[in-house]
C-alpha cells in the first residue's frame, strides 16, 4: 500500500514579519515599448521586492492573537508591465489594512488566485514582437515582486495562463519549475496555518501544452487531489479545524452562477471540467468534510456587487431547496486592473475572521479602497454556520453577460422548477418549439441532464445541475423543435437493423441498451428534416470541441504555410486570396469501414 501524501502547513509562529524588505536591493523592470531596462534601487516595502530565494522573503505571521486573522484575496492580476498604475493603487489600498492587522494580531497573509500575466505581447521582449507575456520568467518575477512587496507573506495558485510561456519553454514541466521557483514554492499546492486551527489551502493548475482539450481548463493533477483529500480527512471539523480553500476556477457545484459564454462553450468553467470523475470530486469532498468553511476563486473577471457572487451552504427552506454544499461558502473574486475587467468593476476580497466566524468583504479599487462587508458567517458549532448577506444587489446589467440559468431539481419540500420537462405515457418528451428565451430541462434515462439556455442545448451535471457545456448551438437550434423519443426497439428488431449496417453485423443490442431504455434526442426543422443528437462515446453529450492551444497554433501555422504555397503556385498577388480550408478527424460516420475522409459541407457536398 502507498502512504498518504505528506501534509506540511507553514506555521504562523515561524520567522518574522515582512519588515525586512527595506534592507534588500529592489529590482524591477521598467518597460517602455520594446526597451527593457533593469533598474537598481535601495528601496523600501513600497517597491517591488526581488523574487530570488523567495522562501526566505516570505515570512509567516507570528502569533499575537490566537484566533483573529486577516487575508487579502487578489483575483486574476494579468500584469501588463506597461500598465502598472492600477496595481500600485490596489497595493496602496491594502497596505493600511495589513499594517493595522499586523499591529493588532499579526495573523496576516495574501493569496493570489493566479493568472498573473497578460496573455498578450506587452513589448517586454525586444527580440520578439509576438511572445505572450503570461507564463514567462519575466512575468513570474514581476508578479513575485509585486506580491512580495506588501510586507506580509503571500501564496499563489496557478491559473490557466500561468504556464503560457510557449516561446520560452518547451514543456509544461519546465514552465512549472520556473513558476514555482519564482514564488518560492516547492509544490503547486500550499497549506498555511493563519490562526489557531485555521488553515489556508490552495491548489493550482499544472497543464497547458499537454491539456487534452482546451488549454484554459484549470486542471488540478491527481497528486494534488490526493493531497487535498488527505488534508481534509485529517483536519476534521469535530476537532475544531477550519479550512479556507483557494483555486483559480471554482469547483462544480459551487453555485456561482455568473459565468461567461466562452467558459461554458469551451469547457473551462470548473476545476477539471472535462474529467467527469475529478470534476465532481471537489464538491463531494466539500459535502463530506465540514471543516471546509470557504472556497475563493477568480477566473471569470466579474465584479462582486451582486449576491450571487457569494453562495451559502444552507438557505432558509422557504427560499428554496437545500443546496447541498456542506459547510462551505463559495466566493467569486474580481480583478484589480481596469483593462482586465469584463463588467467595469475593479475589486478584491478581504477575509476578516476569528473564533466566532468570518466576514467576506470587498476592497473597491474604484472607490479609494473602500471596504464593504458583503457577508457575515457565524459558526454554530464545528459543523454548521449561518450566513447573512450584508447588502442587496447593486445596479448590475446582468443581461450583458452569459448568466447561466441553473435548473433546480427540488427536494422533499420543493418541486422541480417550472422548466422541468416530464415524460409522457409513451416514454417521450414531445418536441417543443425552441426560441432564444426558452427554458426547459430534463433527465435522460441514463441520468444525464440536458436543457435549454439562451437558445442553446446545454448539458448539466446530473448531481449539481451546474452547466457542463454546449450540445447544440442556438445558431442551428432556434426556430426548430427538440424532443426526446424512446427507441422502443427490442433485441430481435435491433439485431435485424444492425445486420443491415456495414460493420455492425451481429452486434449485441441487448448489451448496448444496458439497464435503461434507449433514447434519442431529436431536432425537427420546418421542412420535416429530423436530426439525431448523438452522445459522445463516454455517454456525455456536451461537445469538447476546443483543442489545446499548442495543437491549434500548429494548425494555424500549417494553414498559413498552405496559403503561402498556394499563392506562389497560382501566382496570386496576396496570399489572403488563396482558398484554403482544414479537415479534422475523427471520421464522423456510423460505418465500420472508413472509406471517405471528406468533411460534408466543407470539403465535400453537404449531405443536407
Amino acid at each position: 500500500s502507498t502512504s498518504p501524501p505528506m501534509i506540511i502547513c507553514m506555521s504562523r509562529r515561524n520567522n518574522t514579519s515582512g519588515s525586512h524588505y527595506s534592507k534588500r536591493f529592489i529590482t524591477y523592470y521598467i518597460i517602455n515599448m520594446r526597451l527593457v531596462t533593469a533598474v537598481i534601487f535601495i528601496g523600501h516595502a513600497a517597491a517591488f521586492a526581488p523574487s530570488a530565494n523567495r522562501s526566505s522573503l516570505r515570512p509567516v505571521t507570528h502569533l499575537n492573537s490566537a484566533d483573529e486573522f486577516v487575508v487579502g484575496v487578489l483575483g486574476d492580476l494579468h500584469i501588463d508591465p506597461r500598465k502598472m498604475e492600477d496595481y500600485e493603487t490596489g497595493k496602496s489600498h491594502f497596505m493600511p489594512i495589513f499594517e493595522e492587522a499586523k499591529e493588532k494580531h499579526g495573523n496576516v497573509a495574501i493569496v493570489s488566485l493566479g493568472d498573473l500575466g497578460e496573455s498578450k505581447n506587452c513589448d517586454h521582449n525586444p527580440e520578439s514582437d509576438s511572445e505572450l507575456f503570461a507564463g514567462t520568467s519575466m512575468c513570474h518575477e514581476m508578479a513575485a515582486g509585486f506580491l512580495g512587496s506588501m510586507g506580509v507573506p503571500y501564496d499563489v495558485v496557478g491559473g490557466n495562463h500561468d504556464l503560457e510561456g510557449l516561446d520560452e519553454f518547451e514543456t509544461d514541466k519546465e514552465n512549472l519549475e520556473v513558476y514555482l521557483k519564482a514564488h518560492g514554492k516547492e509544490t503547486p499546492q500550499f497549506c498555511r496555518q493563519i490562526a489557531e486551527k485555521t488553515l489556508l489551502v490552495g491548489m493550482g493548475s499544472t497543464l497547458f501544452r499537454e491539456a487534452k482539450f482546451t488549454s484554459h481548463e484549470v486542471t488540478i493533477d491527481q497528486q494534488q487531489i490526493d493531497w487535498f483529500e488527505n488534508l481534509v480527512s485529517t483536519h476534521k471539523a469535530e476537532d475544531g479545524w477550519k479550512i479556507f480553500v483557494f483555486s483559480h476556477a471554482p469547483p462544480n457545484g459551487s453555485g456561482l452562477r455568473v459565468l461567461q459564454e466562452n467558459h461554458v462553450v469551451n469547457g473551462c468553467c470548473w476545476l477539471n471540467h472535462s474529467n467527469e470523475e475529478q470534476c465532481q470530486k471537489f464538491i463531494n469532498l466539500v459535502r463530506e468534510h465540514r471543516s471546509i468553511k470557504a472556497w475563493f476563486s477568480g477566473h471569470f473577471h466579474l465584479g462582486q456587487d451582486y449576491q450571487d457572487s457569494i453562495t451559502f451552504p444552507t438557505i432558509d427552506p422557504k427560499d428554496g431547496p437545500y443546496p447541498n454544499r456542506g459547510s462551505c461558502v463559495f466566493a467569486q473574486t474580481s480583478v484589480m486592473r481596469a483593462g482586465t475587467s469584463r463588467d467595469g468593476r475593479q475589486q478584491s476580497r478581504l477575509i476578516r475572521g476569528n473564533k466566532d466566524g468570518f466576514e467576506i468583504c470587498t476592497v473597491d479599487h474604484q472607490k479609494d479602497g473602500k471596504v464593504r462587508v458583503d457577508a457575515t458567517i457565524s459558526y454554530r458549532g464545528d459543523t454548521n454556520e449561518v450566513g447573512i448577506y450584508a447588502h442587496e444587489d447593486e445596479a448590475y446589467e446582468h443581461d450583458k453577460y452569459f448568466k447561466v440559468y441553473q435548473p433546480c431539481a427540488g427536494d422533499k419540500l420543493h418541486p422541480p422548477d417550472d422548466g422541468f420537462k416530464r415524460y409522457d405515457v409513451d416514454g417521450n418528451i414531445p418536441p417543443f418549439d425552441v426560441e432564444q428565451d426558452t427554458i426547459a430541462w430534463w433527465y435522460m434515462s441514463c441520468g444525464r441532464a440536458l436543457g435549454m439556455l439562451n437558445g442553446n442545448l446545454i448539458e448539466y451535471d446530473s448531481s449539481t445541475l451546474a452547466p457542463l457545456g454546449l450540445v447544440v448551438g442556438a445558431d442551428e437550434l432556434v426556430g426548430k423543435k427538440v424532443g426526446v423519443i424512446n427507441s422502443g426497439l427490442d433485441a430481435d428488431t435491433c439485431i435485424m437493423m444492425m445486420d443491415d449496417e456495414e460493420g455492425m453485423e451481429g452486434a449485441d443490442c441487448a448489451s448496448l441498451a444496458g439497464d435503461t431504455r434507449e433514447q434519442a434526442v431529436v431536432m425537427l426543422d420546418k421542412t420535416g428534416l429530423v436530426t439525431v443528437v448523438q452522445p459522445n462515446e463516454d455517454g456525455s453529450y456536451w461537445r469538447k470541441i476546443v483543442r489545446n492551444k499548442m495543437v491549434r497554433m500548429k494548425e494555424v501555422r500549417r494553414v498559413q504555410a498552405a496559403k503561402m504555397w498556394a499563392a506562389e503556385l497560382m501566382e496570386l498577388e496576396d496570399e489572403g486570396e488563396a482558398n484554403v480550408v482544414s479537415s479534422w478527424g475523427p471520421y464522423m460516420t456510423t460505418s465500420g469501414t472508413a472509406k471517405k475522409t471528406a468533411v460534408p459541407g466543407l470539403t465535400a457536398k453537404s449531405a443536407l
